[in-house]
């Protein structure tokens, strides 16, 4: 709580770096998605050998990811924007919740199921390389992680938002009255 007794509320750059994470992983979808084999080596495994073989699921699997991403993106901006308050607001801020505890879930779980490979703990059934395995770990599993927290940050940034502007239109309402 602030002084003035409202709630902390997260600085703006964290939706707009929420947009930019997003659109980034787009970015990477959209060439994997044009058939690119640029940086494939990075994800290794089954992933790798089926883009390689030019596996149209695959390619379609990149196409449905890259729509989602830049959903995301968009979402956050929503929360954001002036114009994303003419959108129903619980919808909204369901959609940003959700999304925010799958991305965070998810890149905890794949986060930690490639350390677990990275110290031996668990073998896969097919073993990554040391590049895959290393730009698994560092990049591409944390990258979901972040996404998830800062898109939770937007959420947060719009609820509080949205919140005092309801108390003060409330307020003025009253004192008006009065």
């Amino acid at each position: 709580m602030t002084r003035t007794g409202q709630s902390w509320v997260p600085p703006a750059w964290v939706a707009w770096a929420a947009v930019a994470v997003a659109f980034a992983f787009a970015a990477v979808s959209l060439v994997w998605a044009l058939g690119s084999t640029a940086g494939l080596d990075t994800l290794g495994g089954t992933i790798e050998r089926r883009a390689l073989d030019g596996d149209p699921v695959l390619r379609a699997a990149n196409v449905v990811a890259l729509v989602l991403k830049v959903l995301g993106g968009v979402l956050a901006l929503a929360l954001d924007q002036p114009w994303g308050r003419r959108l129903p607001r619980r919808l909204l801020l369901a959609l940003g919740w959700s999304g925010a505890s799958v991305l965070v879930l998810y890149g905890l779980l794949q986060t930690t199921a490639v350390a677990l490979v990275a110290a031996g703990v668990v073998v896969p059934a097919e073993p990554l390389s040391d590049r895959a395995l290393t730009w698994r770990l560092f990049l591409w599993e944390p990258w979901f992680l972040v996404w998830g927290l800062l898109l939770a940050g937007a959420t947060l940034r719009s609820q509080r938002l949205s919140s005092q502007r309801t108390s003060r239109r409330n307020s003025s309402t009253r004192d008006g009255e009065s």
